[in-house]
């Protein structure tokens, strides 16, 4: 099942500086081409533990010995590596953002260019879909969410909408919520403005920054002095995350220092930021604002 293209694949695994007989977890499964890489690596005495919320992405499992898979939230690393017996491991890969599978599945709702339920969970077991985020929240809510989530400066404007149509019928589909925005959007930055609008409810629906949040916390404690942490953003909002946390130690740009005054913080940055050449981009459009950041525990 093709279910994600991976994107910066070989800078990713080389950058987890692998081990052989280590312990490593995959922590956004999907179609698991991530995993079969670094399963490659990995002796029998190495173990690669996999992570995805979402039911689809069992469908692709791997049958190795060395491997398992664990049905849910990254944002729950440190549990679930505790009840299999797991209390640190020699690196973690984490590919942030929505798959293309997910955003190829009409059913799914994730996409500006399909027509399908205003769905977009991640988890399809959880109960808040897109739909109620826009027929229920308040205005002031979507606002918010418009501002801090897609970035986007017109969010009261579009709140406004968002509440003027809900009061003539329920919005239920992708369709639906894109026709509502047409005439108020500069054609020019149509699908830019449309994009930034599905993101900023997706982000929403699957609470997915404040999953990553709980994550690299998680992460700083489980990995071993000298694992690697590899990460990677397809967004400003994922990308400030990682970038902020790796450098500082914390999400708000403060910096940690010990009685010393010394920088107090858990990794220590490896190279630069990287992204996809433009042979990469060509072969696979959604690669395009990809971000790679790889950090080593201290």
């Amino acid at each position: 099942m093709i279910f994600h293209k991976p994107v910066l694949l070989k800078q990713s695994i080389y950058g987890l500086s692998i081990k052989p007989d280590g312990v490593y977890v995959d922590v956004t499964y999907g179609g698991g081409s991530h995993s079969r890489e670094i399963l490659k690596k990995l002796s029998l005495k190495g173990k690669l533990i996999a992570f995805d919320q979402d039911d689809e992405a069992k469908l692709n499992i791997c049958s190795k010995n060395n491997f398992l898979f664990i049905s849910s939230n990254f944002k729950h690393l440190k549990k679930f590596l505790k009840l299999n017996n797991i209390y640190k491991v020699d690196g973690i890969l984490a590919d942030f953002g929505v798959s293309s599978h997910q955003l190829n599945s009409k059913e799914r709702g994730f996409s500006i260019r399909l027509d399908g339920p205003l769905d977009m969970r991640m988890n399809q077991n959880q109960n808040l879909l897109a739909k109620d985020i826009i027929n229920e929240y308040p205005e002031e809510t979507l606002i918010e969410l418009f501002k801090n989530y897609g970035e986007l400066k017109n969010g009261k404007q579009l709140a406004s909408i968002i509440g003027v149509q809900r009061s003539i019928a329920p919005i239920l589909s992708t369709k639906h919520l894109k026709s509502i925005f047409l005439n108020v959007i500069p054609k020019r930055y149509t699908n830019k403005t449309l994009a930034k609008i599905f993101q900023a409810i997706r982000i929403e629906v699957n609470k997915e920054l404040d999953s990553i949040k709980l994550f690299l916390n998680q992460a700083s404690e489980v990995i071993n002095p000298g694992g690697r942490l590899v990460c990677i953003s397809y967004h400003s909002l994922e990308d400030r995350l990682v970038k902020r946390f790796v450098r500082d130690g914390n999400f708000d740009g403060n910096n940690n220092t010990d009685f010393f005054g010394n920088k107090d913080v858990p990794f220590k940055k490896i190279g630069k930021v990287q992204i996809p050449s433009s042979n990469e981009i060509i072969n696979n459009s959604r690669s395009r604002s990809a971000k790679l950041r790889i950090a080593e525990k201290l």
